[in-house]
């Protein structure tokens, strides 16, 4: 048996798991032929799943991505200010782009849905929690295998990011945007983080830490925009783009 192209050490000592088995494969050499067959190929997996993302993706127009945890159910209150969030933004002439499983991202596919615009979800394969969501245009349904893919059609279709209560993922997510805008890699792009009581902890961080230890600068505190409520998200998005008069209907 194979994990990810190398062979499954757990075959010779059944006592370990999964994990184990993994770091077990990442310090055992590697033969030619693995690295041929492994690693090179990886390199056409990676290619055919950019070149899938930008041939179904380059025309869907302006769009704002919706992150947040897969784990919020339709109960929460963060699931249904998403759902309004996502319908009074598609209003106003945006597709909305999430990861395209449950939670946060079912509820910004649903808004989108409910409202008759774009509904587009960039899935990708977890052993765990991750499953498309019902709400997704057919056309726009895409399914990764590697983060990083996938992160980059995020960013490279999105002309801003409402960003909701959640967990590691929806950090990467939060974190790759803001980078890319700090070093001038995409256009300064509105961020609006949901949740001024969820969000308080790592904010006081960025001021307290990283601002005090010079590790970022006190304009980067500027790059995002934290509220409370689904209009004032979608208020945000709105004037950001009156203000450079940007028609941004499809």
């Amino acid at each position: 048996m194979e994990i990810d192209g190398t062979r499954d050490e757990s075959l010779v000592n059944p006592k370990l798991d999964i994990n184990e088995t993994k770091l077990h494969n990442s310090f055992r050499q590697k033969t030619w032929d693995e690295t041929i067959t492994k690693d090179s190929w990886m390199v056409f997996k990676v290619m055919a799943e950019f070149v899938d993302g930008y041939e179904k993706l380059a025309k869907i127009g302006p769009c704002v991505s919706i992150f947040g945890s897969a784990r919020l159910t339709p109960q929460s209150p963060y699931y249904e200010m998403a759902v309004e969030i996502a319908e009074k933004i598609t209003k106003i002439g945006f597709g909305i782009i999430t990861g395209g499983g449950p939670g946060i991202m079912e509820a910004g596919n649903k808004g989108a849905h409910n409202a008759q615009g774009q509904s587009i979800g960039l899935n990708i394969d977890l052993p765990f929690e991750q499953h498309f969501n019902p709400y997704i245009n057919k056309s726009y349904s895409m399914n990764f295998d590697y983060f990083f893919v996938r992160k980059v059609m995020f960013v490279k279709y999105s002309q801003g990011f409402i960003v909701m209560p959640g967990g590691f993922g929806t950090l990467d997510e939060l974190t790759e945007a803001m980078t890319l805008i700090q070093t001038n890699k995409i256009g300064k792009f509105p961020i609006v983080l949901v949740g001024s009581e969820f969000w308080g902890g790592l904010l006081n961080w960025f001021k307290e830490t990283l601002l005090k230890e010079k590790m970022i600068a006190e304009k980067d505190l500027a790059l995002y925009r934290v509220v409370d409520t689904a209009d004032e998200a979608v208020e945000h998005i709105k004037a950001f783009y009156d203000k450079y008069s940007v028609n941004v209907n499809f």
